[in-house]
Order: structure tokens, then C-alpha cells, then sequence
């Protein structure tokens, strides 16, 4: 019997060959519809949206919340302060794509991954930003537009150069937070009293410094944090700011609640006062999460600690009361 012998190595190469010229072309994987505006929206920071439900902050303090106009005017505001966000956002990472590439989590954002051109965003970005303005004052106010227009001039030069200037860094971000809740109050034409702006504005610098703590003490003896700021600040400096933050914002809301303010005295019980219970325990309760050092994501820690909603339902409930003078 003869055997067959075995095929060379040149010979197996040429077979190879021959058998791949004979295969049709492989064609390349149709692009996944919807890929380019999913990278939009995801750049836009969907999870970021439930800061801006501040807008309602003025309107709910003044009780002037609960009326067709306030509510349509409302929803308006949230949509463009969104969208002056998102904007950002876009401008920001078209601006970092680089940058963003070397970096271990922040290479998956879609525009320093591809999946959205760096041209795009900054198109995007761009005309976002000046309809947003633009639809507030044929919509809602002048007012409301010059206010949109400011957050964005002083959000676009934090991306380009304030953040990376010590403590200056903490005052814009906190300012935007500010602004979000001033501006429900200018949309409707209500008055922004002393107490409001001092409570809301020393609050956002409690939990920004917080946010900022946290991650400093999750990346302390780490290389590579993910602000290069956070190298020059302080795990010590940044726990006063937030310790001084939290103390000023209780001691105005409860400037607020003791105040008489010509309010007769018609409310089955002192909610102004008693409100002051819950907003302390609420502000002691974060401040757990800050002192632990896990208070990095506000977002979560409001949405996902438990005993936190309920203290905070029964705040919205007590201050809605004493609103509503019951």
C-alpha cells in the first residue's frame, strides 16, 4: 500500500492561497444604525439631567409651583438649561478627546472612542448652545436668556481654563448649581430673597467640596487622578470647605425659618420651624458619606441611600407646608 505522503510547507501555503482567492470578499459590518445620536446622548449626560431639576427651586419657595403657566414655563427651562449642559459637555469632550484616549475610563466617552467625530461634537455643541439662549428670550424672558448666556461663557472658560485654578474651580461649579436654581425664579418674576440664595448657594458649595473630598481621599497614594487638581488640594483644606459649607447653609435656612416675615400665623403647626428637623438631618446624613469619602457621585448617594429619601420626603413635605401657610 503507498502512503501519502505529507504536504510541504510551501505547498500547504499555495493550497491556502487558492482556497481564499475562491472565497467571495468578506464585506464589512453595516454600520449600527442609531450609533452616532446613542453617542450623542450619551455625551450629554443623561444621569447629569436631575441637577437641573433645581429650576424649580425659586417657584416652590415662593408656592407659585402648581399653576399651568409656572409648570409650562418650568418644563421650558429645564429643556434649555439641559441643553446649555449638554452643550458643554459636547464642547468639553471634543475639546479633551486626546487627552481623554490615554485615560483608563474616560477612552470609552463616545467622542474619544469615535463612535462621535470630534467635528460633530463641536457642531453640536455649538448649536446648542446658541439656540438654547436664543428660544429663552422668544419664549421665556430676557432675563432667562442673558442668564443661560453667562452659564455658558463661565462653563466654557472652566473647560478651557478655570479648572485648574485652586478654589476657583469650586466657585464656578457651585455658581452653576446657583444658577440653575435662580433661574425658575427669574422665568416666573419672583423675588430671590437673601435666605434662598444664601441656603442654595452655601449647600451646592457643601456638596461640590464633598464630591471633591471624595475623590481625593479614593484617590490619595494613587497616580493618575482624574482631576489634576485634586494633586493640589488637601484631603484637610477640602473637609473644611465642605464642614464650613454645611454649617452656613443650615444657619440660613434657619435664619429662613425663624424669620416671621409678616406670615400670619393661620398653620396648624410651626412647619417653617419644624422644617429646620429634617433639613439638618438630611445635611447630617450626607455629610456621613462625605466624611467617609464615598460622596464622589451626589447623584447617587441622594437617589440610592434610603433613610436620605425618606428624610428628604419629609422635608418637601414640612416645607411645603409651611409654603402653603397649613
Amino acid at each position: 500500500m503507498t502512503e501519502t505522503a505529507p504536504m510541504t510547507g510551501g505547498a500547504r501555503t499555495r493550497e491556502t492561497a487558492l482556497l481564499e482567492q475562491r472565497k467571495p470578499p468578506r464585506q464589512p459590518a453595516p454600520p449600527r444604525k442609531g450609533t452616532l445620536l446613542g453617542g450623542l446622548l450619551k455625551t450629554a449626560r443623561p444621569k447629569q439631567w436631575v441637577k437641573n431639576v433645581l429650576v424649580v427651586a425659586a417657584p416652590a419657595a415662593a408656592g407659585q409651583l402648581f399653576s399651568r403657566h409656572a409648570l409650562t414655563q418650568l418644563a421650558l427651562v429645564f429643556a434649555l438649561f439641559t441643553a446649555c449642559a449638554a452643550a458643554v459637555y459636547l464642547i468639553n469632550d471634543a475639546r479633551d478627546a486626546d487627552a481623554d484616549r490615554a485615560h483608563p475610563v474616560k477612552r470609552r466617552r463616545p467622542v474619544a472612542a469615535g463612535q462621535v467625530p470630534v467635528p460633530v461634537a463641536y457642531a453640536v455643541g455649538a448649536a446648542l448652545g446658541a439656540l438654547a439662549p436664543a428660544i429663552a428670550a422668544w419664549l421665556v424672558s430676557p432675563a432667562v436668556a442673558a442668564l443661560l448666556t453667562a452659564y455658558l461663557a463661565m462653563q466654557l472658560a472652566y473647560c478651557v481654563s478655570l479648572k485648574h485654578v485652586l478654589v476657583i474651580d469650586l466657585v464656578v461649579v457651585t455658581t452653576g448649581f446657583l444658577m440653575r436654581a435662580m433661574v425658575g425664579g427669574l422665568a416666573l418674576g419672583i423675588p430671590l430673597s437673601r435666605w434662598f440664595l444664601i441656603t442654595t448657594g452655601f449647600g451646592a458649595l457643601f456638596m461640590v467640596s464633598a464630591k471633591r473630598y471624595s475623590e481625593a481621599v479614593q484617590m490619595a497614594g494613587k497616580a493618575g487622578a482624574t482631576r489634576a487638581l485634586l494633586t493640589e488640594y488637601t484631603t484637610g483644606y477640602l473637609r473644611f470647605v465642605w464642614q464650613l459649607a454645611a454649617g452656613v447653609a443650615v444657619l440660613g435656612y434657619c435664619l429662613w425659618a425663624l424669620e416671621e416675615g409678616g406670615v400670619p400665623h393661620t398653620s396648624v403647626l410651626p412647619w417653617r420651624q419644624l422644617s429646620m428637623v429634617a433639613f439638618i438631618l438630611a445635611i447630617l446624613r450626607y455629610a456621613v458619606f462625605a466624611d467617609r469619602g464615598t460622596a464622589g457621585e451626589p447623584e447617587d448617594v441622594v437617589l440610592r441611600d434610603r433613610a436620605l429619601a425618606l428624610i428628604g420626603v419629609a422635608w418637601v413635605a414640612m416645607y411645603a407646608l409651611a409654603v402653603a401657610n397649613w
